[in-house]
């Protein structure tokens, strides 16, 4: 699809980009750029692309598509660095989490001629680095692009087939609306997990061997979510903080009603907030953004682990 592509960092994200780029045979040339010596490296030991660089100019360079895979913080550092070489026709894009951020952040170092498309491909796991990457992460999950209003339609439609060729499902919407939308059902339930491990961390009555020994009643789920990537989940919360804050006000608010239903013995309202729950799961299952199966439905096809949006 693309004579070169060039992937501005090789995490997970990144790396399994490299791999389905490689079987899907997208790109004449697969240029990676990380800054850090030993992950690219690493990157090169595991043959994920044609040429490594430490420097992201050189990589972009001449590059037919660019895709920045950083912690949205690094956003707008990269686009700084890379705007004055990015050649006319070229089309840029990311994979972060947060979008009115990343958009500000990189839409002033963007050329006349450049087609900056911000992107979020809502896949991922705990994992990270360029060994964690397998090329069917994306397979039947969404990639939501959030267009700017003078943006070309042939270039979007273009962005739009290359990840669909890597197995993804396409949507569109207003930056504002996806950072509120990924804040209830992704940076929240990461946070709520942050809190809840880092509770029991503290925890001086029960032990953390106790800990460990019972987590497969459900605390295990939650390790899985904290376990994830310090850097992109601190660079969400800081650049995505309305919207995330707004929620958890809501569910603070919900949690209360929740702690009065169980103080004052309301049975009938717990039941009645367990099914409507419950039905959210079976509807999840449905639209096939998960499996009915054992162990937290974790053997996932494609994947040891279970694929949870980022």
């Amino acid at each position: 699809m693309f004579e070169k592509i060039a992937l501005i960092g090789i995490g997970l994200i990144g790396s399994s980009l490299a791999r389905v780029i490689r079987c899907e045979n997208l790109a004449g040339h697969l240029a990676i750029s990380t800054r850090s010596a030993d992950t690219l490296k690493r990157a090169e030991q595991l043959k994920l692309g044609d040429s490594y660089t430490t420097d992201p100019v050189e990589a972009a360079r001449n590059a037919d598509l660019v895709i920045v895979s950083v912690p949205v913080g690094a956003s707008g550092a990269v686009a700084e660095a890379i705007g004055p070489v990015l050649k006319k026709g070229a089309i840029l894009t990311d994979v972060g989490s947060t979008k009115a951020s990343v958009i500000a952040q990189m839409a002033p170092h963007v050329s006349q001629g450049v087609h900056f498309i911000p992107g979020h491909p809502l896949a991922g796991t705990e994992k990270s680095g360029p060994d964690a990457g397998f090329p069917d992460l994306f397979k039947n999950r969404w990639c939501i692009f959030t267009p700017l209003p003078d943006t070309e339609p042939a270039a979007l439609e273009r962005l739009s087939e290359f990840w669909r060729r890597c197995g993804a499902n396409i949507d569109t919407m207003d930056p504002a609306h996806h950072d509120m939308t990924l804040a209830i059902v992704s940076h929240l339930p990461h946070i709520i997990a942050y809190n809840i491990v880092g509770t029991a961390d503290d925890l001086e009555a029960v032990t953390k061997s106790e800990v460990i020994k019972y987590s497969a009643s459900g605390f295990r789920d939650f390790t899985r979510l904290a376990a994830s990537d310090p850097t992109m989940w601190r660079d969400v919360c800081l650049h995505n903080k309305d919207a995330i804050l707004e929620m958890l006000a809501r569910f603070s608010e919900d949690l209360a009603s929740l702690q009065r239903a169980i103080r004052w013995g309301d049975g009938d309202k717990l039941f009645d907030l367990f099914t409507r729950t419950r039905a959210v799961r079976r509807s999840i299952i449905e639209a096939g953004q998960d499996i009915d199966a054992p162990d937290f439905g974790r053997q996932a096809v494609g994947s040891p682990e279970k694929k949870t949006a980022e």
